[in-house]
């Protein structure tokens, strides 16, 4: 089989990608001017995808408790030989993982041993070692992070507002899931979800840095011949139809902070987009948010300068296949008076418009960004394999992101920042 290259002028990058039969999809970037190397494996199985059809299974719809997808990644680096960390850390390596909504993922970057550690990579992901004891155990592991992370008040600001803005679609659960479901994770789930979503056809697998493609290859190919897999038959992931209307418009919760932390959204109102018609949306937005809402606009200025926002005050967009939602905020003295203000910029943007010159200058800026984190390996890798799944290419973002016009930004302003579609969340600090 020969390599097909995915070059970008612009970028001056090469991702060599070879569709392995029967295997996970493979791509490599080398850069030789780095002496690190990168490496993930990631499959498409995230926290929203506990409900699903298989064919061969006569077509039976299947639902799983909340946090599977989460447990299953904690559970995969313990194997019949112990932790798989301590593997890592004997070749020198720093591994991780990671499970988002979407996909799951394993990872770990090295200078040397680089060949033994992708070795242990491919071993242990494909390598499920489940027993009731050890899910008996990681039950107690993982309920102490659920507890952790409930008295966490930026996880429960962000949670809080994504089920304010979602009614059914299961972006509005915790990635952990609850004490309730957990509880009833069975090592038989874990190993059905396994064989379902692991299979190498539901997989990809990107390295970069100073490595040769040849040499990746010939590894994921001869781990791939020490194992037998079904053919892959696709899931057919089942999400449930999202009304346009927000679920609430307004949560507030008490914790332990020394002053409000503030969160509002915007609920996208599409049920399932793909390719670079996503990508359009996502880049046009990302620009919008950056014309209203960014440091260098009066916006921003005039709601410093009122003392109802810190440096740290962010808007940005998330653009996935099934949901989207715009998600601005931070820390403020007074969240009731920073929603009126922030309601009133929109508002004046909509009556006055966008400014060309604006809309210019921040184009050049995210470009100029996008350019910038490809000098970060761990920002192409992971990246590139997200966008994948969504079937977006990565190196069309320069493109996509030239053709984005004003009016494409001012049409947006009216269609998304809708105040009917916008929810709010706060965290007060307890009451005195």
């Amino acid at each position: 089989m020969q390599w097909q290259i995915k070059e970008n002028e612009t970028l001056k990058e090469k991702v060599y990608f070879m569709p392995i039969e029967g295997g996970p999809e493979l791509y490599v970037l080398p850069k030789k001017e780095y002496n690190k190397k990168y490496a993930i494996f990631s499959t498409r199985f995230g926290s929203i995808d506990n409900t699903f059809r298989v064919a061969g299974n006569g077509g039976e719809k299947i639902t799983l408790p909340d946090g599977v997808a989460h447990f299953l990644e904690h559970k995969l680096f313990d194997d019949e030989k112990g932790n798989v960390f301590d593997r890592f850390a004997e070749y020198g390596a720093s591994p991780n993982a990671f499970t988002s909504f979407t996909l799951t993922t394993y990872l770990f970057s090295c200078t040397d041993f680089f060949d033994e550690n992708f070795k242990l990579l491919l071993e242990f992901v494909q390598s499920p070692y489940f027993t009731e004891e050890s899910v008996s155990k990681e039950q107690g592991i993982i309920q102490q992070e659920i507890n952790m992370y409930q008295d966490n008040p930026d996880w429960r600001v962000f949670f809080n507002l994504l089920a304010a803005l979602f009614k059914d679609h299961p972006v509005r659960n915790d990635i952990a899931g609850t004490s309730e479901s957990i509880s009833m994770i069975t090592k038989d789930i874990l190993y059905k979800c396994y064989h379902t979503f692991y299979h190498p056809g539901n997989m990809a697998i990107f390295v970069i840095g100073n490595v040769e493609p040849s040499n990746i290859y010939e590894q994921v190919t001869e781990s791939l011949s020490n194992r037998t897999f079904p053919p892959f038959e696709n899931m057919g992931r089942v999400y449930p139809r999202e009304k346009a209307a927000v679920n609430e418009k307004k949560v507030v919760q008490e914790l332990a902070v020394s002053q409000p932390i503030f969160n509002m959204g915007f609920k996208d109102t599409y049920s399932f987009l793909e390719g670079r018609e996503l990508l359009a949306r996502e880049l046009a937005t990302e620009l919008l948010l950056e014309m209203i809402f960014g440091r260098s606009e009066q916006l921003f200025t005039h709601l410093y300068e009122e003392g109802l926002i810190d440096e740290r005050f962010d808007a940005g967009y998330t653009a996935e296949t099934s949901y989207g939602y715009t998600l601005m905020g931070g820390e403020t003295n007074d969240p009731e008076k920073l929603h009126q203000e922030l309601l009133s910029g929109i508002r004046n943007f909509k009556k006055e418009g966008l400014r060309k010159e604006s809309f210019e200058r921040h184009k050049r800026k995210m470009r100029g960004e996008f350019l910038r984190s490809f000098n970060s390996l761990e920002f192409i890798a992971n990246n590139y394999l997200a966008y994948r799944f969504r079937k977006i290419e990565f190196f069309d973002i320069l493109d996509v992101l030239e053709k984005i016009t004003l009016d494409d930004l001012q049409k947006r302003l009216f269609e998304h920042l809708d105040e009917d579609l916008s929810a709010v969340s706060i965290i007060n600090p307890f009451k005195q």
